[in-house]
């Protein structure tokens, strides 16, 4: 059993390894930085899972998963579970409760970006009922650290 929490201060490092474990990080990418950045913004959450149904912040988390909502779509970011944690559901819980934050939000569709070369991660999200949609993803870095 998945428990799914909000944020909360002392988490960072166990999701930036989280995230580094199962290769999301890139060298251009500051996940301090990206995790700061969430937190400071009001129609941004990020996520945390735990197994057990106890006390949430006892165990150690096993999952992680941001999302946002910009005003006209829900965004999902950064969805890790941990290797040996892999295959049990988490996935898709985490998916489904940032879901639902974003429908209690008001956003209308959720979308999120997946490297082109990942196909393991594609084929999650489309087990889970995601689409592919026929788009360019144009990006222009606005800070020189990214």
């Amino acid at each position: 059993m998945l428990t799914v929490r909000n944020f909360c201060e002392g988490d960072g490092t166990a999701i930036v390894a989280l995230w580094r474990q199962c290769g999301l990080l890139r060298p251009w990418n500051d996940p301090a930085a990206d995790i700061a950045r969430c937190l400071a913004t009001p129609t941004s959450e990020l996520f945390v899972g735990a197994e057990g149904r106890g006390d949430p912040g006892a165990a150690p988390l096993c999952a992680a998963l941001m999302a946002g909502f910009d005003g006209h779509r829900g965004w999902l970011y950064y969805l890790a579970v941990a290797a040996e944690r892999r295959g049990r559901g988490y996935g898709r819980a985490m998916v489904r409760h940032a879901e639902d934050w974003l429908v209690s939000r008001g956003a209308p569709k959720v979308e999120l970006m997946i490297r082109a070369n990942n196909d393991e991660v594609a084929g999650f999200y489309a087990a889970a009922g995601y689409a592919r949609e026929e788009r360019v993803v144009m990006a222009r870095w606005l800070h020189a650290d990214g």
